[in-house]
Parts: structure tokens; C-alpha cells; sequence
């Protein structure tokens, strides 16, 4: 079984153009790009192996060349040398270079709403440098949002100082993103594994192995379910005004305090019972926290695409409850879970596919947080690996500021059920 490594490469989408003008509207399929046609994408990696893989689509014209950016040497996995940087003035900065072309981006918008931000939590740049520039929107654009798709790594580690990244990198989010979208490794491991089972069923000689490739198309799909153009946010003209993402952050993450989501999808390319793949998205979940008491969710969205909508708004009610009960939403919210449909399938273009995927503010978040915390705490205090922090302009001020805050956090999701 192979493993999966998160990509250090940063990936910043801005929000699309809302223009009714016919000439300079954006192809429908893409939404996400500029008048041009360009993504509305800047990618950026402080070694360049990663993103030089991308100068193919610029031959094709998707990328604006001056958005992939990239640096001469990595960051050491570490934290504060991707958040500080390199002192050099042989290197220009990274993290300059890219609020560059992010501005320039945002320039060319009718209206800017928000910036969804790809990164792992693990390395150097995945996790230092997404920290300041998460930061830094923040600072720069008060008024947009900032939705974070966060990868983390296996649990059973991919760096001796993944512990430390990503406990610096979480406390940043909190302090400075309006969500934060989770995918964990090992669960999309599983999750893969569950699709290719049932590939093998329909093709016999397909392997039973787990790529990389499936990992990473398990996660792409999930994120195409919750943030895909769907026809309730489409003008009578046709066009897509890119409220996917806001609108997720409103609905799921209205509470400043508890903004760690939790995603999942199942899908069939046959026909559909929606309250069967219901039960496939929510059979997996974890049921407690380390703690042993039960998971609860304040709110879940549910994500209906495919031609057989109308068969998802006659069984609604049926799916709604199981999802309900199997994310025990709280009490105290009336209305906790809600649903967006669409006739479009996205798992074979064009033909009969079905897919469900639901996005939850759910408490199992909580048990990633805690992990990193306490693995953390225990290396801090043996003073483990601490002076390559120092080294690169970290300070005890920043690990006890990042310890207080996820321990806040967790306290917050501990009394979900109260």
C-alpha cells in the first residue's frame, strides 16, 4: 500500500466575477477564472519539482504563468522557516510574491467575496507558509472569507515534526479563517479503499491496491460535490455567481468558535436510493471521541447531484433524519440539517451518475486537535527538536499561545451536547 504524502503546494482560488456581460462571462463549466479564462488560481511551492508540473497547463492556457510560483530550497518540514522565511535577499520572498499575484487576482474580479486556500498541515510550506498567508488575507481583505481545505497526515507520522506543524498551523486557522475543511489521511485511505471495492465488484480484474491517485480523487470529489456550481446559485441568464463556498461557511460555521469541518460522499452510477448512499456516508463515521463520549454536530449540509433530483426531493425527509441521527445533531439547533440539489452528476459527465455528499460541523474534528495537541505538548516539554524552531524565529510566546488556543477549542466542542 502506498503512501500518501500531502502536497506541500499552497493553492489559492479567489472568489469568480459576477458580471451579467455576455461577452465577458466565463465558460460555464469553469466558473472559477478570470474574463481571460484563466483559473483564478495561484500556486505556489518553495521547491519547484511540484509545480513544474503544472507548466502543461499553461501551454494550454488554464494558469496565468506568473501565478506558479516557486522557490529555489525547501522549508525542513518546519514550521517557522516556511511561516519567517528565508533570510536572503538571494531568494526573493515566497510570501511577497504570491500576495502579488493573489492582488492582482483580486483586481481583476467584478466583486471579491473570499479566497479558498489548499495546503497540508504537515510540512514547512504546507503549514508555515499557508499560516502567514492566511494572516495576511485576513489583514488585507477584512471583508472576504477564507475557507482552508487542510490535508492532515497519518497518524502514524510523515515527519517528526508534524506534531509541532500542524499544532501552529490549527491555531492559526482559528484565529484568522472563517472554515476549515478536513481531510485526514487515514480516513481517505479507508474512504478510497471503500470505493475501489466496489469498483472491483463491477470490474474483476481491477487491482485492490490503494493509490496515491485514488486518495487524492476521493478528496477532489468531495470537494467538487460541496463546491461545484449548482443551478439555486445561477442567475436566470446562466450565470454562476461562486457562492458555493460562502454560502457553506454560513450554513455549517456560523459560530466563530467551532469552524473544523468534517466531509464525506458516496456515489452510484446506477440507480439511485438516496437513503441507501445516506447510510454509506454515514456508516464510517466515528461514533466517539478519545474520551469516549458520543460525537454530535451542529449543523450538516447535504449535497444531492444527479439527473434523478426529483427522486432526492421525494425522499428528503428520510435522508435528512438519517443524517441527523447518524451526526446526532444537538438539540438546541431547530433546524440542523439542510440540502442543496442539482441535476448535473459529477461522477461520469453526461451520464446517469449519482452523488451525495454532506459537509458537517462535526465534533470527531475535535479528536484530530486533541491528538496533535497532547503528541505536541509531550515533545515541547522534553524540549524535542524545539531549537530548529528558535532558529528560524519561532518563540515560546507562539507554542503557548497555539496550546491555549486548541485547548479552547476543544473545551467549545466538548459541550456540543449541553
Amino acid at each position: 500500500m502506498r503512501r500518501h504524502n500531502p502536497p506541500k503546494r499552497l493553492l489559492l482560488g479567489c472568489s469568480p466575477p459576477q458580471c451579467n456581460c455576455r461577452h465577458r462571462r466565463p465558460p460555464k463549466r469553469y466558473p472559477f477564472r478570470s474574463h481571460d479564462g484563466k483559473l483564478s488560481a495561484v500556486c505556489v511551492d518553495s521547491e519547484p519539482k511540484v509545480v513544474r508540473k503544472l507548466q502543461k497547463q499553461i501551454k494550454r492556457g488554464e494558469f496565468r504563468e506568473s501565478n506558479l510560483i516557486m522557490g529555489k530550497q525547501g522549508r525542513g518540514n518546519n514550521w517557522a522557516y516556511g511561516y519567517h522565511g528565508v533570510r536572503s535577499e538571494s531568494e526573493q520572498s515566497l510570501f511577497s510574491r504570491t500576495m502579488e499575484s493573489l492582488r492582482k487576482e483580486v483586481e481583476r474580479k467584478d466583486c471579491y467575496c473570499g479566497t479558498v486556500l489548499f495546503h497540508s498541515l504537515s510540512g514547512g510550506t504546507g503549514a508555515g507558509l499557508s499560516s502567514r498567508l492566511c494572516e495576511a488575507i485576513r489583514e488585507e481583505y477584512p471583508l472576504g472569507h477564507i475557507l482552508s481545505v487542510s490535508v492532515a497526515p497519518h497518524q502514524a507520522g510523515e515527519s517528526p515534526l508534524q506534531h509541532y506543524n500542524a499544532l501552529l498551523c490549527l491555531s492559526w486557522l482559528q484565529r484568522y479563517a472563517d472554515g476549515v475543511l478536513l481531510f485526514h489521511n487515514d480516513e481517505a485511505l479507508k474512504r478510497a479503499a471503500a470505493v475501489a471495492a466496489l469498483q472491483r465488484k463491477d470490474v474483476p480484474e481491477a487491482s485492490g491496491q490503494v493509490s496515491l491517485s485514488a486518495m487524492n480523487s476521493y478528496i477532489a470529489s468531495c470537494l467538487a460535490g460541496l463546491l461545484c456550481p449548482l443551478k439555486i446559485f445561477t442567475t436566470q441568464s446562466g450565470v454562476t455567481m461562486g457562492m458555493e463556498p460562502w454560502q457553506l461557511l454560513r450554513t455549517i460555521c456560523p459560530m466563530p468558535a467551532l469552524k473544523f469541518l468534517h466531509a464525506a460522499q458516496a456515489s452510484t452510477r446506477g440507480t439511485v436510493f438516496w437513503d441507501s448512499l445516506a447510510s454509506s456516508v454515514v456508516q464510517p463515521l466515528p461514533r466517539e471521541s478519545l474520551a469516549g463520549n458520543p460525537h454530535r454536530s451542529t449543523a450538516v449540509l447535504a449535497v444531492a447531484r444527479g439527473p434523478r433530483e426529483d427522486a432526492f426531493l421525494i425522499s428528503r425527509s428520510l435522508v435528512l433524519r438519517k443524517l441527523k441521527q447518524g451526526y446526532r445533531c444537538v438539540s438546541w439547533n431547530p433546524f440542523p440539517a439542510t440540502y442543496w440539489t442539482d441535476p448535473t452528476s459529477l461522477v461520469v459527465p453526461g451520464h446517469h451518475g449519482h452523488s451525495l455528499t454532506v459537509c458537517a460541523n462535526h465534533s470527531s474534528s475535535a479528536d484530530l486537535l486533541q491528538r496533535v495537541e497532547q503528541r505536541a505538548r509531550v515533545m515541547y516539554k522534553s524540549n524535542a527538536f524545539l531549537h530548529w524552531y528558535w532558529r528560524h524565529g519561532c518563540n515560546e510566546g507562539d507554542f503557548e499561545q497555539a496550546f491555549e488556543t486548541l485547548r479552547s477549542v476543544l473545551e467549545d466542542y466538548s459541550h456540543l451536547g449541553d
